[in-house]
């Protein structure tokens, strides 16, 4: 073995090299480190002269990129990307659902105050669509087979009860769709009968038996008025929530049942169905007086509100956003007798406690 190759290295020559240690620079010793190597303290060196950015590797270390220089005092600033915020809109065709909706009042009203009888056919009407529609939603979307035959006709004979026999023929009328629906579910298999049956009764129970309300209202003297006044305040009550929440409405009312209703909307239908009760009881009801209409409109309010939020818990249960599409900008007739249908028998009991039910 050459002994030569255990000398340390000749020392480069050049002005990088002298610029670092000079021609008279005696050469550095090798030492060990702490692990017992030898390293040459000269290699540290120019290891530092690196790290200090001295002359030896200095083509080696990366260029500094140049300070962004400032902009001109008067030049303009840039404008922000992002979008603005989305204005608040409604959720519905308005021109749809405003013409489909005088369109069912001139019919309400006609049949009102022209013939009473007319208006019970209109009323049997809306109770055997709306059936259609809840039972084929629970078909469709549960697989819950309620049987519509018995109910529709049971449905009907509730209400022609109601305005014929009073409260009296609307219970007995319900018992008996109660019992067609047990006995119409046994003519199939005995599978999900338990289901079926309930769901049917729970559907006689909410749509027609609620609606005989309506046609008991009628039975007064000053019944046409008595509906009108619960027309007008379910309506009235419906559009102030719906006017002070999308115009004021940040608070919730009950996030996981409906996203859009709000507590400022609530207090919007209790403020505008009070106001409309005090007007309907002082002008419309025979014997009425204004403080009452106060207390009518404040309940009608609750139970309107209780009563859309109700279906609303179907709807997100079966997974849908309307009951049916028969209605443009209002989807379909349960999506109309939501809040109706709970407020008829509140109105009812409490002209029945004001005026009476004559």
């Amino acid at each position: 073995m050459n002994d030569t190759s255990w000398q340390p290295e000749p020392v480069p020559a050049g002005p990088a090299y002298d610029a670092q240690v000079g021609p008279h620079t005696r050469p550095m010793p090798i030492v060990p480190d702490a692990a017992g190597r030898d390293f040459d303290d000269r290699e540290a060196r120019d290891r530092g002269a690196v790290a200090n950015g001295g002359l030896l590797f200095r083509a080696d270390t990366p260029p500094q990129e140049p300070m962004p220089s400032p902009p001109p005092p008067h030049a303009p600033q840039p404008q922000d990307a992002s979008p603005p915020p989305p204005k608040k809109r409604a959720g519905r065709d308005l021109r749809a659902a405003i013409g489909v909706g005088v369109g069912l009042g001139a019919v309400i009203f006609a049949s009102l105050f022209i013939v009473k009888a007319v208006f019970v056919g209109v009323v049997v009407v809306a109770v055997v669509v709306g059936l259609w529609e809840l039972t084929s939603r629970l078909h469709e979307k549960k697989g819950i087979k309620a049987p519509l035959v018995p109910l529709a006709v049971g449905g009907a004979a509730m209400v022609i009860a109601g305005y014929v026999r009073g409260a009296e023929g609307a219970w007995v009328a319900m018992a008996l769709t109660a019992l067609g629906v047990l006995v119409w579910r046994m003519t199939e298999p005995p599978e999900d009968y338990l289901k079926d049956v309930t769901a049917g009764v729970f559907a006689a129970f909410y749509v027609p038996f609620l609606a005989t309300f309506v046609t008991m209202l009628l039975t007064a003297d000053d019944g046409p008025q008595r509906v009108v006044t619960f027309l007008v305040l379910t309506v009235v009550s419906d559009t102030g929530a719906y006017a002070v929440g999308w115009r004021f409405g940040k608070h919730k009312l009950a996030p996981r049942i409906s996203p859009g209703k709000t507590r400022e909307g609530l207090l919007g239908a209790v403020a505008f169905a009070m106001a409309a009760g005090a007007l309907c009881m002082e002008f419309l009801i025979d014997g009425g007086a204004w403080w009452q209409g106060l207390l009518l409109g404040l309940a009608v309010a609750v139970s309107a509100t209780l009563g859309d939020l109700g279906e609303s818990m179907i709807k997100r249960d079966l997974g849908i956003k309307d009951m049916g599409t028969l209605l443009p900008g209002h989807g379909g007739i349960m999506d109309r007798l939501d809040s109706l249908l709970p407020t008829a028998p509140v109105v009812w009991l409490l002209l029945a406690a004001f005026v009476g039910t004559g």
